[in-house]
């Protein structure tokens, strides 16, 4: 059994930050579950653009507004507090942040921890 709270997690090494999000890595490669899940802050006002291209994303919003650009056809799609998307085509897509948001995100193939997005908006796919 893991048990992990948020308070084990600020201020360590599984909390990483970028100039518009922090993510704090509550499970990774190394728990062995198949999968990874971060809690993760997008700072209001900011337009992210990420391609998940080596891993399949979901995404809870627990807190927070904002919007979901698909890249490919430019449909966009609102956010709040209980709208899930997933990644499952390793869509292209802009993130914008209307006020602070908080996202339960899940990567498959887990994240190993040290990843931080490269310049074409993805992580690139570690072993270790």
């Amino acid at each position: 059994m893991i048990v992990k709270s948020l308070e084990d997690i600020i201020g360590t090494e599984d909390e990483t930050s970028g100039e518009n999000w922090t993510s704090r890595r509550f499970l990774l490669k190394q728990d062995n579950c198949g999968f990874s899940m971060n809690d993760t802050i997008i700072k209001a006002g900011t337009d992210n653009y990420f391609w998940y291209k080596n891993h399949i994303e979901a995404v809870y919003c627990i807190e927070g507004e904002g919007e979901i650009e698909e890249v490919e056809n430019g449909k966009v799609h609102p956010l709040k507090p209980g709208t899930m998307y997933i990644l499952d085509k390793n869509d292209k897509h802009h993130l914008r942040a209307k006020t602070e948001m908080r996202m339960v995100c899940v990567f498959n193939p887990p994240l190993v921890g040290t990843e931080t997005h490269n310049e074409e908006g993805y992580y690139p796919l570690l072993t270790e």
